[in-house]
């Protein structure tokens, strides 16, 4: 991790995870606020390969971004979907879906405007609700992309 993590910073990337299968296939996730061009994952690829010595350990190497709907897994993953409509999974399985208003070091604020029938009047009103997360209260977090 620490061979791309100098590199990534410098280029406004940042790693969303890397691990090691079984076979020593290595799977390196990287984004940035504005996506990742595949001729930068190849760029990573060649960086990575170039480190290691084939001849020494056979390994499989695959370089991407994470897909649309994938759940969160680092902080800045929040932070790049500021103002996007998230689906948040807490602890004991419930949905909660959002619009992403607030990210701090330790969690979240997701905006959801939804039709209420408040108590003693006839028809349903648009009410807004704003739920506050904790990174350590939250399952699951995933963008939903909106048509």
């Amino acid at each position: 991790m620490d061979l791309i993590a100098d590199k990534l910073e410098a280029d406004g990337f940042f790693a969303v995870d890397v691990t090691v299968k079984p076979g020593n296939k290595i799977e390196i996730l990287i984004d940035s606020k504005n996506g990742v061009p595949i001729e930068y994952c190849i760029a990573i690829s060649r960086l990575v390969e170039h480190s290691f010595d084939r001849e020494e350990e056979d390994f499989e190497l695959e370089v991407s971004s994470p897909g649309i709907g994938q759940p969160f897994k680092v902080l800045q993953q929040y932070q790049k979907s500021l103002d996007r409509l998230l689906e948040v999974m807490d602890n004991e399985g419930k949905i909660q879906k959002g619009i992403l208003e607030e990210v701090t070091d330790s969690g979240f604020v997701v905006k959801e405007e939804k039709m209420v029938k408040p108590e003693g009047k006839k028809k349903k009103e648009l009410q807004v609700f704003h739920h506050h997360f904790s990174f350590d209260e939250v399952k699951r977090v995933k963008e939903i992309l909106s048509l």
